[in-house]
């Protein structure tokens, strides 16, 4: 756990990264629906939002709880091409900026063993706080980087995912 520093580092500069990066795209792209099954930019930015909480949720239950047991997070509680509740980017970057603040000074706070903490979660063999504060930010930079690319990638080159 050697890396708690440079995740928390990580997760404090990802929503000054989101919302840089998000400025930067035209607005009319923001909207733009690529393709069937394809979230847009705008999409993408609130479902960063909307997790924000749920993050927060169980990074107070790992705190307060001895082995916490989660239920999966389905975006649209299981429809198969669920799309996020749209807000304006503003309220999208302004929710996950303070929503990150508070995350943020919870993981400050936490100590070791809380860090050292395991739960269950049906989708993952393995799952500790550790392992979900890596995953929040891994989460950012997937988002981030499916943006970038529904944004600049030509349509013979974008990822079409299932």
């Amino acid at each position: 756990m050697k890396d708690i520093p440079d995740l928390l580092k990580g997760l404090e500069r990802s929503g000054r990264i989101l919302s840089e990066f998000v400025r930067s795209i035209p607005a009319e792209k923001m909207n733009l629906r690529r393709g069937d099954g394809f979230w847009t930019i705008g999409e993408h930015v609130s479902h960063l939002a909307q997790v924000q909480p749920m993050l927060l949720g169980r990074l107070q239950r790992f705190i307060a709880e001895d082995h916490p047991e989660f239920i999966p997070y389905i975006p649209g509680d299981g429809e198969a091409e669920a799309q996020p509740a749209q807000t304006t980017i503003d309220e999208a970057l302004e929710s996950f900026a303070r929503h990150r603040a508070q995350q943020l000074t919870l993981l400050e706070n936490a100590d070791e063993a809380v860090w050292q903490k395991t739960a269950s979660h049906p989708e993952y063999e393995l799952y500790s706080m550790h392992i979900l504060v890596r995953h929040i930010l891994l989460h950012d930079y997937w988002h981030m980087y499916r943006m970038e690319e529904l944004w600049l990638t030509r349509d013979a080159y974008l990822t079409k995912l299932d």
